[in-house]
């Protein structure tokens, strides 16, 4: 039987993901998503595959062995705050996500949330629901798992060793990276309940901003 061919906008395969497969829109299949009735669901992970994400390093696009370099690909405010619910990947398989995956780079693009299937559940911790416009590629060497108080685990991604920004499947500007925090951190803010988490929340920018290059 033959393989869909890949949509002609999306940029050539770097060699780790070449052997994974197409949808009937041409869209790239990563290996973290759900299948549901033969057919891939973007919009759910396998939580058998987020485990042998984490516990045995495995890229979280093309499923191979990572080793120890890692790359996240997360929002501004998973950078600010430094976690995140998907885990990391290789620098190819980063980058590429980056640059051509729909909801990365259409800041129009939403998550649809209607028509759900039954067996999903909501991605741990307390998801700003948004298109930032800006992907941010945070390269490291460390991570650590801890849990949601829903029960679900996270990922604190360790200090980057340094990072990338991208928009519209390019290098993204300053003025859309800071336009990007700026939207963002109001809904930061409503997440905090005392004094004690604005604090929090201002050293962790602060961080951010001493940290992570803009350019």
């Amino acid at each position: 039987m033959n393989c869909p061919a890949m949509r002609p906008e999306l940029e050539a395969l770097p060699d780790y993901m070449r052997d994974l497969p197409v949808d009937d829109r041409g869209f790239v299949v990563p290996w973290f998503v759900g299948w549901v009735d033969g057919k891939p669901e973007f919009r759910v992970f396998d939580p058998i595959k987020w485990l042998a994400a984490v516990q045995q390093k495995r890229c979280w696009v093309c499923g191979k062995h990572t080793g120890r370099k890692l790359v996240f690909v997360l929002g501004p405010m998973c950078g600010i705050n430094r976690t995140t619910s998907e885990p990391g990947c290789h620098e190819q398989c980063a980058r590429w996500s980056a640059r051509n995956c729909p909801f990365l780079t259409l800041r129009m693009q939403r998550r649809r949330e209607n028509d759900m299937p039954e067996s999903a559940c909501e991605a741990a911790g307390r998801a700003i629901k948004r298109n930032p416009g800006v992907a941010l590629l945070w390269f490291c060497e460390k991570f650590q798992v801890f849990p949601d108080p829903k029960g679900a685990p996270l990922i604190e991604v360790g200090n980057p060793k340094r990072v990338e920004w991208y928009a519209h499947g390019r290098k993204a500007t300053r003025a859309e990276i800071e336009e990007s925090i700026q939207t963002g951190l109001p809904s930061l803010r409503e997440l905090c309940s005392t004094p004690g988490d604005k604090a929090s929340l201002d050293a962790y920018v602060a961080r951010f901003y001493a940290t992570v290059s803009l350019d």
